[in-house]
């Protein structure tokens, strides 16, 4: 029996905070300028993918990641100013594309590193929910924020927002078991309180990174496999 095609597809586009943070600003006035700048830039992609038929999905680590990088010499108040503004930005660049086929992937980076500098996800959620998408990716597998599904419970997503839980390491050879991803599912969709605006889905890329691949290639595909089955398993205990 052939497997069935996929049901939906995506394509990313790099968040402009991302690409501000990551290339110096040496030719505008502000760093808002120079934020719009990408942020029109960006629009012409995000509009390019959509037409083509595909969700557009914006990678934006630097909407937490970066608070341990780029931005640590800021306080926690600073670099949230920041945030909101790239979340403004890329509120701009879609502008006339439906939310539901935008999603927001946030994450803390995909290094196996201590993390122990990472922003608290109860300090971003409020600047997140302010973006005009469909659906968040946020990590929820590795150890240092796998408990943060309990701010759901406390700050529930607001009205037609969907969550992609990550519920697989991308840093670890670790093939994770379908009962482990079933639990985080089941622990997440108690936390958000309706299973149907949860779905499953990666901490982050497998090799966001050229030349960095933490998990062997072949690997992939074999944690992939448990994500799917789990998905299945917390969907028969759920609905």
């Amino acid at each position: 029996m052939q497997n069935a095609p996929f049901t939906q597809t995506f394509m990313s586009a790099v968040s402009p905070g991302m690409v501000a943070a990551t290339l110096n600003n040496q030719h505008y006035s502000s760093d808002e300028d120079y934020l719009l700048a990408f942020g029109r830039a960006l629009s012409v992609e995000c509009h390019a993918i959509v037409a083509r038929g595909l969700l557009l999905q914006i990678d934006a680590p630097d909407l937490a990641a970066d608070r341990s990088g780029p931005f640590s010499e800021l306080s926690l108040a600073e670099y949230m100013r920041w945030a909101e503004m790239v979340v403004d930005t890329i509120n701009n660049a879609p502008e006339g594309i439906e939310p539901q086929r935008v999603r927001l992937h946030v994450c803390w980076g995909n290094m196996e590193a201590p993390h122990t500098h990472d922003v608290a996800l109860e300090d971003t959620l409020g600047t997140l929910y302010r973006a005009h998408v469909g659906a968040l990716i946020i990590s929820m597998a590795n150890p240092r924020h796998m408990h943060e599904h309990k701010c759901f419970a406390r700050h529930p997503l607001p009205d037609g927002m969907k969550l992609v839980a990550g519920v697989i390491e991308p840093t670890t050879n670790y093939v994770e078991h379908p009962e482990l991803v079933a639990d985080r599912l089941e622990r997440v969709a108690a936390a958000v309180g309706d299973p149907t605006r949860i779905m499953a889905g990666t901490d982050c890329g497998f090799a966001s990174l050229a030349g960095y691949t933490p998990v062997a290639p072949s690997i992939v595909w074999e944690k992939l496999r448990p994500m799917r089955a789990g998905a299945d398993l917390a969907a028969s205990r759920l609905f």
